[in-house]
């Protein structure tokens, strides 16, 4: 994260605890026992330290990592982008940080992300999974530990990139999309409930959002085309990470595909239901609309 800012992008890495060697350098991170903005100092393992990223983040505790976050994050957000909108960059800091780095300092502080429930799978791919991965092993020899740290830093960093590229360039744009749909569905759609998209983008984080603000009765789906000219027809979660569907698609429809879907459903041009019930195809937006709407007839969901 520093090497994006040009003070720091030609600096060399030290990896030492040594303190006569600490007390040479220009900047510390994740050694030296100390925490210091104004001489540079970025630890977290003292044990007086309990410092979070502000007032609305209480949980979580910054490991050295949020700490460079909260001192330079704004810097480097807008370095990348190359811009002087401050608005955007303090909305783009802390949406980064719910995102990306609120991960990795509760992942190093031993914060579970479910509390004391019991995970019912084990996650072995996230970024500290990944990185952990670069560590060697207990019968491991000869091993380049410098080379693997940098392989980690790099790994990391492009992480770090391409979520903040991803946030300031496709999910934030999306919003006005979202927005345009969600004031025209009754329109579009002839049903409160199901929202259209015209085409696909990032929609589910903002209509929660906007339900929220304009503290409206649940959307139940969104219809949107695919890649290949059809329509979705995709259950709306019951909340942003969830896998569960406010109202899946009829059960007997699931797990079933093209004329037999049809046949069973009375729709015409149907493709598939997922086994779950989450999201299914139609060859015409017509189609998608009227599996929605069937869906939602059938549950006997009342629209008022």
């Amino acid at each position: 994260m520093l090497r994006l800012l040009p003070e720091w992008k030609d600096a060399n890495v030290v990896r030492t605890r040594n303190p006569k060697i600490l007390d040479e350098c220009d900047i510390i991170v994740d050694v030296g026992a100390q925490y210091d903005p104004s001489r540079h100092r970025y630890d977290h393992h003292q044990r007086e330290f309990t410092d979070t990223l502000d007032e609305n983040h209480k949980v979580t505790k910054l490991s050295s990592a949020g700490l460079i976050y909260k001192h330079f994050g704004r810097q480097v957000i807008q370095k990348v982008l190359d811009t002087n909108d401050t608005q955007l960059v303090e909305k783009l800091f802390y949406l980064i940080y719910k995102k990306f780095i609120e991960a990795v300092d509760a992942n190093d502080n031993g914060v579970a992300r479910f509390g004391n429930a019991k995970p019912l799978y084990e996650e072995s791919t996230s970024l500290a999974a990944r990185v952990g991965s670069l560590n060697p092993t207990w019968n491991e020899t000869d091993v380049d530990v410098q080379a693997r740290f940098f392989k980690a830093s790099q790994m990391a960093g492009q992480e770090f990139l391409d979520c903040l590229n991803y946030y300031a360039k496709s999910w934030l744009p999306s919003r006005v999309i979202v927005e345009s749909a969600f004031k025209k569905r009754v329109e579009e759609t002839a049903d409160e409930r199901i929202i259209l998209f015209d085409g696909f983008c990032p929609w589910k984080s903002h209509l929660f959002e906007i339900e929220e603000e304009q503290k409206c009765k649940p959307i139940l789906f969104a219809i949107y085309p695919d890649s290949n000219g059809s329509w979705r027809v995709q259950a709306v979660p019951a909340h942003p990470d969830s896998f569960e569907s406010r109202l899946g698609l009829l059960n007997e429809w699931r797990g079933v595909r093209d004329d037999k879907l049809s046949e069973i459903s009375g729709i015409k041009d149907c493709i598939f239901v997922h086994a779950a019930g989450f999201i299914g195809g139609n060859k015409t937006k017509e189609g998608a609309l009227e599996m929605a709407k069937k869906t939602i007839q059938v549950a006997g969901v009342d629209k008022n």
